[in-house]
């Protein structure tokens, strides 16, 4: 599609024949554009950077190279579903980068947020280069853009960090899903067979952790919030919540209170739950979770998350708070 104005006739894709339709139409297209040429991505493991290259698996194959770089603030689990889905079962050329140290040591001792952000972008974008550096005969770079980027930032996808690549990499993009929105992107993504934990996958920072984990982001607070984090998910999907709820997960402060386990006194960090309902992201209402449910995952936490001693739920709708914390 050599346009970002989507024409008024497009049908919305909301079944999946025409998911098919769309995936064989995007495949000519991609293999017009590409040729026998090679294409990298910068591969998440969201729901748009994972359609793109189930697409573009299909279309030119091993021509495709996904980097996937694991920051360190990724939630439990996530790089190694990013292998097992696009390497073991899509067999794809993925390289992945461990640059969690490299992130951290760069984040130490920063509280600002927004210095936060900065940073965590700034470093992907510098991963990401000297990944490409390495690589020979790339042509093009794929994006997952869709089409609200495209209506709010003028067609660049800040958010997705390669918009910062130096100017002499000069690739050209690809961009096939660039005139779908989220809801399509996502029957895009079950006709093209990714599981339903990534196509429906919450929508998450570009930041990562690195927003949940507040003030300076130490290692055992980045990990309190990884495994409370886990749980939190895995018992809303036990009872009913996932997908019910459009957002949730937990956030851990910066500061200590004390507490009791085992009979002694402990100094420990308290864990924040947030679920939330919106339509638009603009205004957000808090979810009515089950007080019962709540007390078991508190117990939960507590008992198998270190250096915690208390779990809040925040009740505070948007406005007056934002969804995250950050």
């Amino acid at each position: 599609m050599g346009t970002n104005v989507r024409p008024a006739d497009m049908a919305r894709i909301t079944t999946p024949e025409l998911a098919e339709a769309f995936i064989s139409g995007q495949i000519k297209e991609l293999q017009a554009q590409i040729g026998d040429k090679k294409v990298l991505l910068a591969l998440s493991g969201g729901v748009d950077s994972s359609v793109v290259a189930a697409l573009l698996i299909k279309a030119v194959g091993k021509q495709l190279v996904c980097v996937h770089v694991n920051h360190g603030l990724l939630r439990k689990g996530e790089p190694e579903q990013v292998i097992e889905v696009f390497r073991n079962k899509m067999n794809a050329n993925l390289v992945y980068v461990d640059a969690s140290d490299r992130f951290l040591d760069k984040l130490a001792g920063v509280a600002e947020p927004e210095k936060k952000r900065k940073i965590i972008g700034a470093e992907f974008i510098r991963v990401f280069e000297e990944e490409a550096r390495k690589l020979d005969g790339i042509e093009f770079l794929a994006q997952g853009t869709i089409y609200p980027d495209i209506l709010e930032s003028d067609g660049v996808k800040a958010h997705h960090n390669v918009g910062g690549l130096p100017e002499d990499m000069k690739f050209e993009l690809v961009e096939p899903i660039k005139l779908l929105f989220k809801d399509e992107v996502r029957v895009v993504g079950k006709a093209l067979g990714l599981p339903d934990n990534m196509v429906y996958r919450q929508p998450f920072p570009g930041p990562g952790l690195g927003v949940r984990c507040l003030g300076a982001i130490t290692r055992d607070r980045l990990e309190a919030v990884r495994e409370s984090d886990a749980i939190l998910r895995e018992e809303f999907a036990r009872n009913g919540l996932e997908g019910k709820v459009w957002q949730y997960f937990t956030a851990v402060p910066d500061f200590k209170s004390v507490g009791i386990k085992d009979g002694k006194r402990t100094f420990a960090y308290p864990v924040i739950i947030r679920a939330v309902n919106t339509k638009d992201a603009m205004t957000a209402t808090v979810e009515n979770v089950p007080f019962e449910l709540l007390q078991h995952i508190t117990a939960r936490i507590t008992a198998e998350v270190p250096d915690v001693n208390r779990v809040l739920f925040d009740l505070t709708p948007k406005p007056s708070a934002t969804i995250e914390w950050e």
